[in-house]
């Protein structure tokens, strides 16, 4: 029975825990500032959230194509390259591998 108990426990506490928006951690004002939107160096929007708490965070690559997109309902969008362990050397042991990608 105590293990049950423990997983509501931990559960309740979980959800306790609700991270926080941007706007919340920067305590932005929504009646007198209005939206809030971030842009980077190149006038790109990267960050938006309204006052009902709806956000969307992007990443933008030099070329100006959206490589990453995230909101608050959970939809997201990864196309960031990935990286490749390939030409990499480990060492096992002393001894030195390189690996190649198959």
């Amino acid at each position: 029975m105590s293990g049950v108990w423990k997983s509501k426990r931990n559960s309740n506490k979980k959800q306790r825990r609700r991270r926080m928006t941007i706007a919340q951690l920067l305590k932005h004002d929504f009646k007198s500032k209005g939206l809030l939107s971030l842009y980077d160096s190149k006038g790109n929007l990267i960050y938006y959230e309204d006052s009902y708490g709806y956000w969307i965070k992007r990443e933008i690559d030099s070329n100006g194509k959206e490589n990453y997109y995230e909101n608050s309902n959970g939809y997201i969008i990864d196309n960031r390259p990935k990286s490749s362990c390939n030409g990499k050397v480990v060492e096992i042991e002393g001894k030195k591998y390189k690996l190649t990608e198959i």
